[in-house]
C-alpha cells in the first residue's frame, strides 16, 4: 500500500515521540492518541520495513540498531521539514532547533558565553545544548553540531575548523609548597600526576629538550575523563596535571595554579572542529550556527 509523504511524516513524528518518552502511553498523551493507536503505528512501520525497530517488555521499550538508525533519519527529516516550513513562513529567516554537543569545560567556558549573542542575532532559533564528554553520534541524529577536539576519524560528516589549543602542566601553590617544584620533566616521577582515563592505556606526557621530542610516563592517584575535573583537583592541591589551556587560563590568571616546566613544553596543538551533516540540504539554522562559532571562536 502506497503512503503519501504526510502520512509517513506523521509516522515518523509518532516514532520519535515513543523513543523520547519511552512508552506508547506517554507518547500518546503528548500527541493526543491512544496507546493502541501509537502501537499500531510502530507495528505498521516495522511491517513496511521488514525489521524490528523496538524491543517491547512490560516495563521498557528499547531501540534496536535498526531503530536507532530510523530514529536518527526521522529526526533529521522532521527537522528539515520544520526548517523549510518555518523559513517560508518567516521570509527565509533561519529558525528551528539546533542541538549542540560540547565538552564540559570548553562548552561551559567558551561556547555557553556566546549563546546570548547568537540568539539575539537569530531570535527564531532555539539552541538545545548538551555539555558532555561522551562522544555523541551526529550521523545517527543525536546532535546537529558537535564540537570535537583532536584528530577526526574518517566519517561522512562535514568538519569545520574552529581553532586549536595547547596544553600546560600546572599545580597549585599549596601542592608545590608541600611537594616541591619540578625543574626537569624527570622530577615528575616523584609527584602525583593527574591524567585522563582515555586515549592511552599507558599515560605519557610529551616534552622537548634540546630540540628533541620525547615522552615521559607519569602516574598518579586519580584519572578523569575531562579537563575540568583535573583542573579542579589540581586547584585543590591533589596533584600535577596537564590539560588544555582553556581549562586552566582563569586559574592561572588568578594565581590558583602555577605553570610548570614551560621550558620543556613541546608546543603541541590540538585542533578544534565543529562536525555536522553537511551537503546541499543542510538546514539554514545549522549553517548559521556553525558560521557563528567559526567567527567567534577563532
Amino acid at each position: 500500500m502506497q503512503m503519501n509523504g504526510a502520512d509517513r511524516a506523521r509516522e515518523m513524528e509518532i516514532f520519535v515521540a515513543v523513543a523520547k518518552s519511552g512508552s506508547f502511553s506517554a507518547a500518546g498523551r503528548v500527541l493526543g492518541l491512544t496507546p493502541s493507536a501509537v502501537s499500531r503505528t510502530v507495528d505498521r512501520i516495522e511491517a513496511r520495513l521488514g525489521v524490528r525497530l523496538m524491543l517491547r517488555t512490560t516495563r521498557v521499550l528499547t531501540l534496536t540498531a535498526e531503530g536507532q538508525t530510523y530514529l536518527g533519519a526521522a529526526r533529521r527529516i522532521l527537522a528539515d521539514l520544520d526548517d523549510a516550513e518555518q523559513s517560508i513562513a518567516d521570509q527565509g529567516a533561519p529558525r528551528g532547533r539546533v542541538r549542540v554537543s560540547a565538552s564540559l569545560a570548553h562548552g561551559r567556558q567558551h561556547v555557553v558565553p556566546l549563546l546570548g549573542d547568537f540568539v539575539r542575532r537569530y531570535p527564531h532559533i532555539l539552541i538545545d545544548i548538551n555539555l558532555t564528554d561522551v562522544v555523541v553520534d551526529v550521523a545517527a541524529g543525536q546532535a546537529d553540531v558537535a564540537i570535537r577536539f583532536g584528530p577526526l576519524a574518517d566519517s561522512p560528516l562535514t568538519a569545520r575548523r574552529l581553532g586549536d589549543t595547547g596544553r600546560t602542566i600546572v599545580a597549585s601553590p599549596d601542592y608545590l609548597a608541600r611537594r616541591g617544584t619540578p625543574t626537569v620533566p624527570e622530577d615528575l616521577h616523584d609527584h602525583d600526576c593527574l591524567n585522563f582515563n582515555f586515549r592511552r592505556a599507558e599515560p605519557v606526557w610529551p616534552f622537548r629538550r634540546d630540540g628533541r621530542d620525547y615522552a615521559l610516563t607519569v602516574r598518579g592517584p586519580i584519572e578523569a575523563n575531562n579537563g575540568e575535573t583535573l583542573t579542579q583537583l589540581a586547584v585543590a592541591g591533589v596533584g600535577v596535571t596537564r590539560v588544555g589551556n582553556f581549562s586552566v587560563a582563569d586559574a592561572i590568571d588568578a594565581g590558583r595554579l602555577i605553570p610548570l616546566l614551560e621550558d620543556f613544553n613541546p608546543g603541541d596543538r590540538e585542533p578544534i572542529h565543529a562536525v555536522f551533516v553537511g551537503g546541499a540540504n543542510m538546514p539554514a539554522r545549522v549553517r548559521v550556527f556553525v558560521d557563528f562559532l567559526a567567527e567567534r571562536l577563532r
